[in-house]
């Protein structure tokens, strides 16, 4: 395939503990897959939204709360009214034998046990996958922008290098911002994007996410784990989030980056939010996709003459000190102040409390309305 496996785990229900979903995530990375994993107490809608934006090639599900023959039928109910009933559903859990038929005879395409061969489930997984994937290229019509599955076809194409078949791609000319948002691993970039979009949300925007994690140099497999910190109770259409791998590009970003930002602003998003891989001096790539970029620091990350340095620091058009709420924020942002150019605005913002995000929404809107 062109492409590695793209898989959603996610854990429905109340179960107190998700050591088992995250075992077999890394087993799934380790196997060369995408995974995408959305955390504990998820419900059954909100799982079947992001499965649709993540255009994934299995949904798999895990229950530990014999609550299988409730949930499941839903799962797959939801995926039909959700346009993505071609996508394979499985589950993983502590499922009595006797209830195996059933779950199939509900749509569902795999159940696992505790002690089902790893070997078999990855097996199983590249199957349903290689499936999907043939079922679809034998349709070749089009996918309908004005759609979320249309779109979310279309980024897998881009994806996959086909996007010359939907035509031109660029981005609106006006009232549009697409703002990069880059810093060190750890700085907390997902969890700042995820409130700073749900800021743009009650002001009235649409706002889309393009979210790029690592790929593993040994195996290719990443682990898509951004979402994680991003997903809303109840889904919300006009809040659209794409994770994506590197794929091994240096630089901070994924392959194609540019033209899926793109055409989330054709698709109607006039607010688009680039997350890069956790950034070092050197992952300046963020700055030749977009002319804003937001560069995330902590208190603690270095003083005056480390923000005197060159690289990531230069491509900055507006710095954010994150976790300000933590001891030294004061310190970091003086230190700031006396080294960057006055003219760029500096922002103290408190991801966890959600502190300081008008400012910034007040911000991407002046960069929406220029020229």
């Amino acid at each position: 395939m062109s492409r590695p496996v793209r898989v959603l785990i996610a854990k429905i229900g109340l179960d107190g503990h998700d050591r088992g979903a995250k075992l077999i995530v890394r087993n799934l990375r380790d196997a060369g897959m995408e995974v995408i994993y959305t955390g504990l107490w998820q419900t059954p809608a909100g799982t079947v939204h992001a499965a649709m934006q993540e255009d994934v090639d299995v949904l798999g599900v895990s229950l530990l709360s014999a609550a299988h023959l409730t949930v499941m039928p839903e799962v797959v109910r939801l995926c039909q009214a959700a346009g993505i009933g071609d996508t394979p559903v499985i589950v993983g859990g502590i499922i009595p034998e006797h209830d195996h038929d059933p779950l199939r005879e509900a749509g569902v395409a795999g159940v696992f046990n505790p002690g089902t061969p790893m070997d078999h489930i990855v097996q199983t997984l590249r199957e349903l996958a290689e499936a999907k994937r043939a079922a679809r290229l034998a349709d070749n019509g089009p996918p309908e922008l004005t759609t979320p599955v249309g779109l979310t076809h279309a980024i897998t194409m881009i994806s996959e290098g086909r996007g010359a078949l939907l035509g031109p791609i660029t981005r609106p000319k006006s009232g549009f911002a697409c703002v990069g948002v880059t810093g060190a691993p750890g700085v907390g970039k997902s969890t700042f994007i995820g409130k700073l979009a749900v800021a743009l949300r009650r002001r009235g925007h649409r706002v889309a996410v393009v979210a790029v994690d690592p790929s593993s140099p040994l195996t290719g497999g990443s682990l898509l784990g951004d979402r994680l910190r991003m997903m809303t109770h109840e889904p919300d259409e006009d809040l659209f989030v794409r994770s994506i791998s590197s794929s091994g590009e240096s630089g901070g970003l994924g392959p194609r980056a540019g033209e899926i930002a793109d055409l989330l602003g054709m698709a109607g998003f006039p607010i688009v939010l680039i997350e890069t891989v956790g950034a070092g001096q050197n992952d300046v790539e963020i700055r030749n996709i977009t002319r804003d970029v937001l560069l995330l620091v902590m208190p603690g990350a270095g003083d005056a003459l480390q923000f005197e340095k060159a690289g990531v620091f230069e491509i900055a058009s507006g710095f954010v000190v994150n976790k300000c709420d933590l001891n030294g924020a004061d310190k970091t942002i003086k230190d700031l102040r006396d080294s960057i150019d006055r003219a760029l605005p500096l922002w103290p913002v408190s991801s966890l409390r959600g502190e300081g995000l008008e400012p910034l929404c007040e911000w991407i809107e002046e960069r929406s309305r220029a020229k």
